[in-house]
C-alpha cells in the first residue's frame, strides 16, 4: 500500500473510508493527517489492513496511549486486546455493544478512541452503526440547548435498569467476561450532559441509555422523560453511518462525539473482532 491518503465520506453525518494507507507503515506526519480526518469525520474505516495482534497494539499506540479498560476480561496472551466474539452456536443471546452507547462513559476519564479490527465475519449481517452527537446537539431547539448546557449527568458502570429484584441479565457470548458486583463499577460519576470536544471545540451530547442514570439534582423519575427524548433524538437516521465489515477492516472512532451500536442479526454465524482502546481525558463541559 502507498501512504497517499484517499478519504471518501461514507455518509454526510459521519464516517469516512481511508484508502491507500498501510497503518503499520504510517509515519508521524501521516498520523497527523489521519487525526485531522478523524476530527472531521469522527469515525474512519481502513480496509485491507493485515494485522497480527502485535501489529494492532502498535498501530493503536500511534493514535495515543493505550487504555486497558476495566471490568471486561482481556485476552490472556494479549492483555491490551479484548476479543469480541460470538460463536455460531450461540443463538438468541445478546451481543457485546448491542445497545447505543459511548464506550465506558462512566469512567472518570472515558476512552477517547476505540479501534476495532475484523478477523472473522458472517457472510451477511453483523454491521455496526455510529451516530454523530455533534449533529444531535446542533439539531436541538435553542430552548432545549439552554436547558441542557449546564446540566450534569450521573453515570455508573451498572447498565441502567439492571438492578433490582427479578432482573435477569441477558446472556452474552461466553467469550465476553464481564466483571460484576465490583463496587468500583457502581460509583456515581459526574459528567457534563453537553461535552466540549478538546480537538474541535464543538459541543456534543454525552449521555447514553446504557450508563446514564439521571441528571444531578433530579430523581430518575424526573430525569426519565428528557433522557428518553434525547436517546431517541440522538440516533435519528440522518445523524448516522453504517459499516458493512470486511475481514481486515479497521474502524477507529471517537467516543467523545459518537454513539455506536453493534447489530445482532447473525445467529448461526461466527464473528470475531479485536478491540483496543486509547486513553482519554475528563470530559469538559460548557463554562
Amino acid at each position: 500500500m502507498k501512504n497517499d491518503l484517499d478519504i471518501r465520506p461514507l455518509a454526510p453525518a459521519c464516517g469516512a473510508e481511508v484508502f491507500g494507507l498501510d497503518l503499520k507503515a504510517a509515519t508521524a506526519e501521516t498520523m497527523k493527517r489521519v487525526q485531522g480526518a478523524l476530527a472531521e469525520h469522527q469515525v474512519l474505516f481502513f480496509r485491507g489492513q493485515d494485522f497480527t495482534p502485535e501489529d494492532q497494539v502498535a498501530v493503536t499506540r500511534k493514535f495515543g496511549p493505550i487504555l486497558r479498560v476495566p471490568f471486561v476480561k482481556h485476552m490472556d496472551e494479549h492483555p491490551d486486546i479484548i476479543a469480541v466474539l460470538k460463536e455460531a452456536e450461540e443463538k438468541k443471546i445478546g451481543t457485546f455493544g448491542g445497545t447505543w452507547h459511548s464506550d465506558f462513559s462512566f469512567l472518570d476519564e472515558p476512552p477517547s478512541l476505540t479501534l476495532l479490527y475484523a478477523r472473522e465475519l458472517p457472510a451477511v449481517g453483523g454491521d455496526t452503526l455510529w451516530a454523530s452527537q455533534y449533529l444531535a446537539y446542533e439539531a436541538l431547539s435553542e430552548g432545549m440547548r439552554r436547558l441542557l448546557d449546564p446540566l450534569v449527568a450521573i453515570q455508573t458502570g451498572w447498565p441502567h435498569g439492571t438492578r433490582g429484584p427479578g432482573y435477569d441479565t441477558p446472556g452474552l457470548s461466553k467469550s465476553i467476561k464481564m466483571v460484576r458486583n465490583d463496587p468500583a463499577a457502581d460509583r456515581e460519576i459526574r459528567h457534563p450532559v453537553v461535552r466540549v470536544h478538546p480537538w474541535t471545540g464543538r459541543k456534543a451530547l454525552f449521555v447514553n441509555p446504557v450508563y446514564t442514570h439521571r441528571f444531578e439534582g433530579m430523581s430518575e423519575a424526573e430525569s426519565k422523560p428528557i433522557l428518553e427524548y434525547l436517546y431517541a433524538h440522538a440516533v435519528k437516521p440522518e445523524f448516522t453511518c453504517r459499516l458493512r465489515w470486511d475481514v481486515g477492516t479497521l474502524a477507529v472512532w471517537d467516543n467523545r462525539c459518537l454513539l455506536h451500536l453493534a447489530i445482532n442479526d447473525y445467529d448461526g454465524s461466527r464473528r470475531l473482532l479485536h478491540r483496543t482502546t486509547v486513553a482519554g481525558e475528563r470530559p469538559a463541559g460548557i463554562h
